[in-house]
């Protein structure tokens, strides 16, 4: 595994102070060979269950994961909050269970392990039976497959997204674990809070010698600002990139582009491409780089 070193200075961009010391590194990374798949969710199994057993039978230790389509019955989530106690910064609101079939947009899920045993993080955008267009924090223990749902996952079996305490949010996230050497076709990536999400996915991608790569996955930012000029005036905030790059610039130097939806704290869904240089982690991103 490798790690940044600790950036200096403040950031030019809106930031939310955490309950723990910052951690010395603030992005870290752990990466191998790639593997891909493609397959559809079998009805009558809970997202968990239908996600995980096809992964692990893969060989995968840490993956990201589309899902397109289909339908959830029952289904259950949670939306971003701000904390009511100082022991975190940002938190989850109470749990939703709209009745009926909810009908899949998209989802991006983590997958990795948690007290050795599979663990999911997702988020995702969704239509629910009365018609509304709802996004947030899917509970995979209680969502079960309702209709078949297309997914598409990277990983490899070479590192793992591990879920370890935080001091820094004090939350058990997801962690990469492994070797970080050389320049692998895939590569798991943690990104700390407060840190500018655009420059430490360009600074991991120079560091694993990756020219140019595909970038997937979830976190929280404090403020989203988008390349429009919108600002979501919403300390906490639950992402889900759309379309995701680093790529070389007109310089020579790499340049993340990410496209994304994100749910604040009142429900709001707001989606585009993300200003550069001006979105800092909230609590985590995780992400998963794939060499192109």
């Amino acid at each position: 595994m490798s790690a940044s070193p600790m950036r200096t200075g403040t950031p030019p961009l809106a930031t939310l102070a955490q309950p723990g010391p910052p951690r010395v590194e603030r992005w870290l990374a752990a990466g191998g060979d790639l593997i891909h798949r493609t397959l559809d969710l079998a009805p009558g199994r809970t997202l968990l269950d239908a996600v995980a057993a096809p992964l692990a039978e893969a060989g995968m230790r840490g993956a990201v994961v589309h899902l397109s389509g289909g339908r959830f019955s029952p289904f259950a989530y949670v939306m971003p909050a701000l904390s009511a106690e100082p022991r975190y910064a940002a938190y989850y609101s109470e749990t939703f269970r709209p009745g009926g079939e909810t009908r899949l947009e998209r989802a991006s899920i983590t997958f990795g392990e948690r007290d050795g045993a599979p663990f999911l993080h997702v988020h995702g955008t969704w239509i629910e039976a009365d018609g509304r267009r709802r996004a947030g924090h899917l509970l995979p223990v209680e969502v079960v497959v309702a209709a078949p749902v297309r997914a598409e996952a990277w990983g490899t079996a070479d590192a793992a997204w591990r879920v370890e305490p935080d001091a820094e949010t004090n939350f058990p996230l997801f962690t990469p674990a492994g070797p970080g050497a050389g320049a692998p076709a895939c590569l798991l990536l943690k990104i700390q809070p407060n840190e500018e999400i655009h420059a430490a996915i360009e600074a991991a991608a120079r560091a694993h010698g990756l020219a140019a790569a595909r970038v997937r996955g979830i976190g929280s930012i404090v403020r989203p600002a988008f390349a429009d000029g919108r600002v979501i005036p919403t300390d906490a905030s639950e992402v889900l990139i759309r379309d995701g790059t680093v790529r070389p610039g007109p310089d020579g130097g790499l340049v993340a582009h990410l496209d994304i939806a994100v749910v604040d704290v009142d429900g709001g869904i707001h989606e585009g491409v993300l200003r550069r240089g001006a979105n800092a982690a909230c609590i985590t991103f995780e992400l998963c780089l794939t060499a192109e």
